[in-house]
């Protein structure tokens, strides 16, 4: 039986081309040996071709994993306490992508509306990038000057450690978001200040007991001095 096996094997199996060029005469071999050339030449295309694919499949399935929810390009966000009746929820993995969901809503209706909210991702800002605006090619502000009139550069007035880092801060944050840059040649220079950003109204006792109701401070914002400018600046009757 293995006899007969192997020897309807050896009938079976296709000739090696080598040994037909080799053998037979001219013109047999070496069509064969061509034509069995093209059939390489074929499967080595389709070979190529679907390792091609493999290849932009596989760069699909990276680029999608990270895509617009990606852990890598998650922004580090600031979450600060929230009032009652709401809460946190998150896009991505790992807490990333914050939004910002009434507490009383159901498990279900909390997946629900995170499944929407994952279909517009562009119309969600995380950071001032995220903002879409009129490109600066199509609208930039001038600002125009009165005739005869002459550039001001102001000192810097002190700051106390604490305003300083406020500041610091501020600035930090424009300069990475592309809002402002650095210059060194500037005619106009307009001072920093700080200014406290007032909260609720609170009763405070005075030394005589008295109930005071008195404005608490919950912080200090950035501005800039701009009153020389502003007297420099070219009286617009019909602002927008």
């Amino acid at each position: 039986m293995d006899q007969l096996a192997d020897e309807l094997l050896e009938e079976l199996s296709t000739e090696d081309p080598l040994q037909v060029a080799l053998t037979k005469d001219s013109s047999e071999g070496y069509a064969s040996l061509r034509s069995h050339g093209s059939e390489l030449d074929q499967e080595l295309d389709r070979v190529e071709f679907r390792t091609n694919e493999l290849d932009r499949a596989g760069a699909e399935c990276k680029e999608q994993a990270q895509g617009d929810w990606s852990e890598l390009k998650a922004p580090k966000v600031d979450l600060k306490p929230l009032p009652e009746g709401l809460r946190y929820a998150f896009l991505g993995e790992n807490s990333t992508y914050p939004v910002i969901v009434n507490s009383d809503l159901e498990p279900e209706q909390l997946s629900a509306l995170l499944v929407e909210l994952r279909k517009y991702r562009k119309a969600i800002g995380y950071t001032l990038d995220d903002i879409k605006g009129i490109s600066p090619d199509l609208c930039i502000h001038r600002i125009h000057l009165e005739d005869e009139s002459k550039s001001s550069i102001e000192p810097q007035r002190r700051l106390n450690p604490n305003l300083k880092e406020v500041v610091k801060k501020e600035i930090l944050k424009l300069l990475d978001a592309g809002i402002i840059y650095p210059i060194s040649d500037s005619t106009w220079i307009s001072p920093v200040h700080c200014v406290p950003k007032k909260g609720g109204i609170t009763v405070i006792k005075n030394d005589k007991e008295e109930l005071i109701p008195t404005r608490t401070i919950v912080g200090h914002r950035m501005c800039i001095d701009y009153r020389k400018l502003n007297s420099a600046s070219r009286k617009d009757h019909f602002p927008l």
